[in-house]
């Protein structure tokens, strides 16, 4: 699906923009069981860590083969499936999310992960849209974040001061069903939403299954970070083999326990 200049752009950016659009009848739903989990779990109206813990369902829109298709030939054609999240912004107070890296939160070594960010509404500079350092990826290495003690903000962790240059941003402006993706050291962050529109958006994150996602890892960095514990998360494979060899995986087929 993607060409060799977009694939070089993702590994020069650290993000793209494909052309793609989730059909409208799998984003409808991704709306309904949204609205369903937010009534049941009114403490996930912002930020949702966890949406295949709390409805599978959600896999049915990680699985959709055009997102897989894309992302293996970005990451290798062995990859598996170890979170899905929602950052909601509800319409005149979502909040903001910080500057930070992803691969600062995740248990997985080496660190490795494509994420597949879908707009659910339009997405844009009024409402909060996904705003990007391009090429900041490039070192491959974690920098410097520091604790926040706010309840304005989805994550608890921000980039130092000094690690970043936020008036070089880019801003993704996106309609609802296109997607962007990113490299796991890519910096990013997003404003606070104050416009009378919500700006949902729910993203899925895939691995190489080169990488091992670490149980342990996952525990320690629960309590060194004060963040949600990853280490029970069912990760899925969702195309090719585990190539390291010590990955535990549910087949995102059958929900089965793979081989």
């Amino acid at each position: 699906m993607l060409s060799s200049a977009q694939r070089s752009s993702y590994r020069s950016d650290g993000y793209l923009i494909p052309d793609f659009r989730m059909p409208e009848e799998v984003l409808e739903r991704i709306r309904e069981h949204h609205t369903a989990l937010v009534d049941r779990y009114p403490e996930y109206r912002d930020y949702c860590p966890a949406l295949l813990d709390l409805d599978p369902w959600f896999l049915e829109a990680c699985s959709q083969p055009e997102i897989v298709q894309m992302v293996s030939e970005l990451i290798g054609e062995d990859l598996a499936l170890w979170n899905s999240s929602f950052f909601a912004k509800p319409a005149r107070n979502g909040k903001r999310t910080p500057w930070h890296q992803d691969g600062e939160y995740w248990p997985i070594t080496p660190l490795a992960t494509c994420t597949v960010w879908l707009a659910v509404d339009d997405s844009n500079t009024t409402n909060g849209c996904l705003r990007v350092l391009r090429g900041s990826h490039r070192e491959q290495r974690l920098r410097a974040h520091q604790r926040l003690a706010s309840n304005d903000v989805t994550l608890t962790q921000e980039l130092a001061p000094g690690e970043y240059a936020p008036d070089d941003a880019v801003d993704l402006v996106l309609e609802a069903g296109q997607v962007s993706l990113h490299d796991v050291y890519l910096l990013h962050g997003s404003e606070a939403n104050q416009s009378a529109y919500p700006r949902r958006a729910m993203t899925m994150r895939f691995m190489p299954t080169t990488s091992h996602f670490d149980r342990e890892l996952a525990v320690r960095k629960a309590l060194d970070l004060q963040i949600v514990d990853h280490s029970r998360r069912p990760v899925y494979l969702m195309k090719g083999i585990d190539r390291c060899g010590k990955n535990l995986f549910v087949n995102a087929v059958a929900r089965q326990p793979s081989p």
